[in-house]
């Protein structure tokens, strides 16, 4: 695909470039360029979805140069990532993940005059392909190098992507720098051990020039997106955290963009766990799906700009309106003209008062003219603590159906994590509940209970029960790793020690895809003794081993 064509250009190639690429892969899946064509539009024939979501629509009138987000689904029959084997998302925050099925597209989008094109103006964007969430840093990256881009084009992409192939692999917990034309961007990839809103500690660059430190790689500015709508954060947090349909009309893909982003991130540490899209156009692959009117609205936070939605999604449940949308006197929208003002529209009721103190504090900080970063610091310390105060008391809960440590042994299965009961985590409240860390007050119960049945609970759940059987794995194998496996296999026949070799290897592999964390030299002692026994076994045995052999319940580990 040439560029210069109007339909678009993929600058990394699949196939055997593969090893090549494995470092740039690590950041971004590719870089593609959108130019606008007269008669064709923004059209991909395989990539229609990228093409649509690069450019603002017709009503967002952006002039010069306009930066946005969008987030799209990966198609259907293409190789899925296996997150087993990624080190990456082990140690990173759920939050910032890389995504199974979706990829994030970040935009940098050029519109200004030309004579010398036929419809009067130069239209092209350029858009970074990533699974990793890295808002911050990849529109950092793009404000270094878009514009020289739009002067120099292909040659100046081959030499960048060239570079983005030479940075280490983002890796939770280290502090990294990563050079690109001529600057220098030093980041910190957060770590899931990292003290929620704490303050990351910055090494110092070694042999570079003063770097550009990026103070975050993915943190959105709360305040200035919550801005136009203070009053109502409360209603906003209970509604992202319930998993809610909602609905962001922007002016611009630029707005919409980051107030979705900054919704999903207002429940932080806790993972957004249903679908959401910082820009929508009627032309994505989900428009039917998100519009149709014989079900319920979908559990999806959508950001839209064009007015023909305002019609569209009248019957959703909870709309948030941003700035003002042009119709031009359009009369097939005369009967929603009652919800083009800025507010929320929603008949949700909150479940907790609203914090009146936290409102006052930030209204004088505008009258005062406190920078808005030190508001939304303020903003995102509040969000933080509410959050908090909601999760520990599940966390707790979810760590009494943990089995004792004691009752892993090494010569049975490990012990089952005990179910979770609504009714017994809701009889912890009253001395456990959220009243001992938040000031709060409403009907937290209320709240716990529409919350089991959102997507988010979900989703959370079915993390921590997976961290816990890890844990249990590990644990297993580490008992298993000091029990004396060679004082038991010297009364044992030799079917149950094939069998025992066979279920042990079994674990290490395991153990091995999953990257549990395990204590020093375990899968070692315990490829010893396979090879060990292995070499007093006879030859057919050795080779049924090799072939996996059956597993006899004799040995029930």
């Amino acid at each position: 695909m040439n560029p210069s064509d109007g339909s678009g250009s993929f600058l990394r190639e699949e196939a055997d470039s593969r090893c090549r690429w494995a470092r740039f892969s690590s950041w971004l899946e590719c870089v593609c360029v959108v130019t606008f064509d007269l008669e064709l539009g923004q059209a991909i024939e395989v990539k229609s979805s990228v093409c649509y979501l690069s450019f603002p629509d017709s009503y967002s009138g952006c002039l010069g140069d306009t930066q946005f987000s969008f987030r799209f689904r990966q198609s259907v029959g293409r190789r899925a990532l296996q997150l087993t084997e990624d080190v990456y998302n082990r140690d990173a925050p759920v939050s910032l993940q890389r995504e199974v099925s979706h990829f994030f597209g970040y935009v940098y989008f050029r519109q200004v005059k030309d004579v010398s094109v036929k419809r009067g103006y130069f239209q092209k964007s350029l858009v970074l392909v990533s699974r990793l969430p890295y808002v911050h840093l990849f529109h950092s990256l793009l404000q270094i190098i878009a514009p020289e881009f739009f002067e120099k084009l292909e040659p100046c992409l081959e030499t960048v992507c060239n570079e983005i192939d030479q940075w280490p692999p983002p890796v939770p917990g280290l502090t990294l720098n990563l050079p690109v034309m001529g600057v220098v961007l030093q980041i910190r990839i957060p770590s899931k051990t990292d003290k929620p809103g704490g303050s990351p500690v910055r090494q110092k660059a070694l042999e570079v020039s003063t770097p550009t430190l990026l103070p975050t790689i993915h943190q959105p500015d709360l305040f200035k997106c919550f801005q136009s709508v203070l009053v109502h954060v409360q209603v906003l947090w209970e509604l992202v955290l319930l998993g809610e349909p909602l609905v962001i009309m922007a002016p611009s893909p630029t707005v919409s963009s980051e107030v979705v982003l900054a919704l999903v991130s207002s429940i932080s540490p806790l993972k957004f766990c249903s679908d959401f899209r910082p820009y929508f156009t009627i032309h994505d692959s989900e428009f039917r799906e998100y519009t149709t009117r014989t079900q319920a609205p979908p559990n999806v936070v959508l950001g839209i700009t064009n007015p023909f939605f305002i019609k569209t999604f009248q019957n959703w449940p909870h709309i948030v309106r941003l700035g003002e949308t042009k119709l031009a006197g359009r009369k097939e929208h005369e009967e929603a003209r009652h919800i083009l003002s800025a507010g929320i529209y929603t008949a949700h009721k909150t479940f907790l008062h609203k914090d009146k103190i936290l409102i006052r504090r930030l209204l004088k900080g505008i009258q005062r003219r406190r920078p808005s970063e030190v508001q939304s610091a303020i903003l995102r310390r509040h969000l933080l603590e509410l959050t908090q105060s909601f999760i520990i008391p599940l966390e707790r809960y979810m760590g009494s159906l943990m089995p004792l440590q004691r009752s892993v042994t090494p010569w049975k299965a490990p012990p089952l994590i005990r179910p979770f009961s609504e009714d017994e985590f809701m009889s912890t409240l009253d001395h456990g509940g959220p009243q001992l860390t938040s000031l709060l007050r409403g009907d937290w119960m209320g709240l716990y209970r529409k919350f089991f049945k959102s997507p988010n609970f979900d989703g959370w759940y079915r993390h921590r029960h997976k961290e816990m059987s890890q844990k249990l794995e590990s644990l297993h194998l580490e008992v298993v790793c000091d029990a004396d496996l060679l004082g038991w296999t010297r009364d044992k026949s030799e079917v149950e020690i094939v069998d025992l070799v066979l279920k042990i290897r079994e674990k290490v592999n395991k153990a091995r895809r999953q990257q549990l964390l395990l204590k020093d030299d375990v899968v070692d002692k315990l490829e010893d003794f396979i090879h060990t026994v292995m070499r007093s076994l006879p030859e057919d045995l050795q080779h049924e081993i090799r072939s996996e052999g059956r597993v006899d319940p004799a040995v029930e580990l």
